[in-house]
């Protein structure tokens, strides 16, 4: 059996936020070819079952940066979560930093996750991120932490470096950056290639090959358990640098295009 793994934002998902219908096709082909589908995404599974094309593809989601599995019934099968201890120490350092904040729990993405910021202006997104009260998240009732997301302004990409260093090797978690203006940090058992390894074995499965679609920093850990490492044209270089194959951008159907003529998946 083929494994195929595809990220969501600046892969599968046009700059619209949209899967094509071209790419829907190829799924549905890869899909009826007995191959198995797995969506590899940064995203929250709430952000992931909005998507029109996704509710009408049974296949499993992999969530969080592989912290939160999800099989093809919507059955959770695994979750990765930081210890509050663990939390507490990993936002004070942030605080510091003057970076906003986002933290992904299982009440949902606190002050928000991800996705609904991404139109925001810049006085929009220092207003939510000053004004929110973060203490409240410690008051809920069985909290679970995902991830947290330190965010910066396209300007300040130089804090990014910060926030690395000030978090390397000090707490057991694991960084990457789906964005050059992010830095996303979950458990050290989150992981996106650690997430295919662990499906494969939760659910008896071999794959004989395995085919990883991606354009950020969170997808070179799902290209180290990859057979066939597929970049995106969009990918920074570092991205492409780590992987296999470069395809086109994901505005011109990239995913559809490598599936069909550099891989020749549906032959």
């Amino acid at each position: 059996m083929k494994c195929i793994s595809i990220d969501l934002d600046g892969t599968l998902l046009n700059s619209e936020s949209e899967i094509t219908t071209e790419s829907v096709k190829v799924l549905n082909e890869l899909q009826a070819r007995g191959h198995c589908l797995i969506l590899n995404t940064g995203r929250a599974y709430a952000d992931v079952i909005k998507l029109e094309a996704v509710q009408k593809i049974k296949m499993p989601i992999f969530c969080i940066n592989g912290s939160v599995l999800y099989s093809a019934d919507q059955e959770l099968l695994f979750e990765a979560t930081l210890p509050l201890d663990v939390y507490k120490n990993v936002f004070s350092a942030l605080k510091g930093m003057d970076v906003g904040i986002l933290v992904y729990t299982n009440y949902g993405g606190l002050p928000s996750t991800l996705p609904p910021l991404r139109e925001k202006s810049r006085q929009e997104l220092d207003k939510i991120f000053h004004e929110f009260n973060y203490d409240q998240i410690l008051d809920k009732e069985d909290l679970k932490i995902y991830k947290l997301i330190a965010l910066v302004h396209p300007d300040q990409l130089e804090k990014i470096e910060e926030v690395k260093n000030a978090l390397t090797r000090k707490f057991p978690i694991s960084m990457a950056s789906s964005h050059p203006n992010n830095v996303e940090i979950t458990s050290n058992e989150a992981h996106k290639g650690k997430a295919l390894l662990r499906y494969q074995d939760m659910m008896n499965l071999t794959f004989d090959e395995i085919f990883a679609f991606g354009d950020g920093g969170n997808d070179i850990a799902q290209f180290e358990v990859a057979t066939t490492a597929v970049a995106m044209e969009n990918a920074p270089m570092e991205v492409q640098q780590a992987a296999d194959v470069i395809t086109k951008s994901n505005d011109e159907d990239g995913f559809a295009y490598a599936v069909r003529h550099l891989l020749g998946l549906l032959d």
